[in-house]
């Protein structure tokens, strides 16, 4: 994991923590002299952070899940013994990973700025798994979801798009 990363994770783990505490504070003391708005902007912090949370926690088992992956083929690629044949295929294996991730943040981020959706993207070869954030679970949304990630490639891909009520 790299200190890029490691940052992000605590930053978001604190914002996290500040977040539940946030919510879980006594009435009393958000309300002060009795105003209903700060009980308002409570309910609204509180299901952000479970949205946040949701698709945050995919997104780290995934980088987890990479990293490992990474550190296993950076062994082997240093091992003494390995002919250039097997070397050539690590270092592809691992510039293939590198690119997966790009293109995964590329297709949240498009999908974020197209459709206003906050979604979790997982590529495996030919098949493209996403899971969007959205109180709204209709047909017309998952073919625009589709549709948005589609426009990406020249060859056909198999796109799956789940929905997850936050």
């Amino acid at each position: 994991m790299n200190k890029q990363n490691l940052w992000f994770l605590t930053l978001l783990s604190l914002i996290l923590v500040l977040g539940i505490y946030y919510v879980t504070m006594p009435n009393e003391l958000l309300l002060g002299k009795g105003t209903n708005k700060k009980v308002k902007e409570v309910k609204e912090v509180k299901t952000e952070v479970k949205e946040v949370a949701t698709l945050e926690a995919m997104r780290v088992s995934k980088q987890e899940e990479r990293e490992e992956k990474i550190s296993s083929l950076q062994k082997e690629l240093t091992k003494q013994g390995k002919t250039t044949e097997e070397k050539n295929s690590y270092y592809e294996q691992l510039k293939y990973l590198n690119e997966l991730q790009g293109k995964e943040e590329k297709l949240e981020k498009k999908i974020k700025e197209q459709l206003n959706l906050d979604c979790f993207i997982k590529i495996d070869k030919e098949n493209i798994s996403s899971v969007c954030a959205s109180e709204k679970h209709d047909n017309k949304l998952a073919n625009n979801v589709m549709r948005t990630i589609q426009e990406e490639y020249k060859e056909k891909m198999y796109i799956t798009v789940k929905f997850e009520k936050m």
